[in-house]
């Protein structure tokens, strides 16, 4: 599990419009969220 201000992995992967990204690419930021798992039931 990544802690906070860690760098992220190199991991690449396809955005919904067919374009690839890069999220360890040097010189850029890249913000990434994470949401807890909703308490719902659906």
């Amino acid at each position: 599990m990544p802690k906070e201000g860690e760098k992220a992995p190199a991991v690449t992967g396809t955005s919904y419009d067919g374009r690839t990204f890069d999220l360890g690419a040097p010189g850029v930021r890249t913000v990434l969220f994470f949401y807890p798992k909703a308490a719902t039931g659906g």
